[in-house]
């Protein structure tokens, strides 16, 4: 089985691609980055990591030549497994704010806005680590529990259209989405690959998940 982490310049790949290798290394998974569609179009399983403003990481995935469309037909038309990290997440939404208007892949209803804490005290970028608090089941979340901690870079979230797509949140200030999911197509707000168990939890479950 491969996967394929998409480098579009726009995502820290060393970890992700350390902690995709280390939990498949035992069943034969193949970890790939790779900025070429034709390998994207081919992977059994697809990895969006992003960091920084949602405009320039739009930007930047709609300039791979290709990308855009290989992605649309491997997940939405094939139904292969698809991963978002972090603003690779918020991309999957219809309109991200920051900074301006800027559409997403709109594979997920909803909008990324600006996280406004009820508490003054609390700074944004939202930065460090937060519990989580379930809110839907899932296979990728299979022994991840209420309380169980993730590390979380971000001043922006996704408010989905669906309650339903909204599978877990954390509280500062007010609840955050910290995962949304529907069909073949999960991402988290937190950065797996940096939350210690619980990532590498989630991640081992994301190469074993048949949609």
């Amino acid at each position: 089985m491969q996967v394929a982490l998409v480098d579009y310049d726009s995502g820290n790949l060393h970890s992700a691609e350390k902690a995709f290798a280390l939990m498949g290394r035992e069943t034969g998974v193949e970890v790939v980055v790779t900025s070429d569609p034709d390998i994207v179009a081919r992977a059994d399983r697809i990895v969006l990591p992003g960091d920084g403003a949602f405009p320039a990481c739009k930007a930047a995935l709609d300039a791979v030549p290709g990308m855009v469309e290989a992605l649309e037909d491997a997940v939405i038309r094939r139904a292969v497994p698809f991963m978002g990290i972090c603003v690779g997440m918020q991309m999957l939404a219809d309109l991200g704010h920051e900074y301006r208007e800027t559409a997403g892949l709109g594979w997920i209803g909803g909008e990324i806005e600006a996280i406004r804490p009820a508490d003054a005290s609390l700074k944004v970028p939202h930065m460090g680590w937060n519990d989580l608090q379930l809110r839907g089941t899932h296979p990728v979340l299979g022994g991840v529990r209420d309380g169980d901690h993730a590390y979380f870079v971000h001043g922006w979230q996704f408010h989905t259209a669906d309650q339903s797509h909204l599978l877990a949140d954390v509280d500062y200030g007010g609840p955050v989405t910290a995962v949304v999911g529907r069909d073949n197509i999960i991402g988290t707000q937190f950065h797996p690959e940096k939350s210690q168990a619980v990532g590498l939890r989630i991640i081992a479950n994301f190469l074993s998940w048949r949609p």
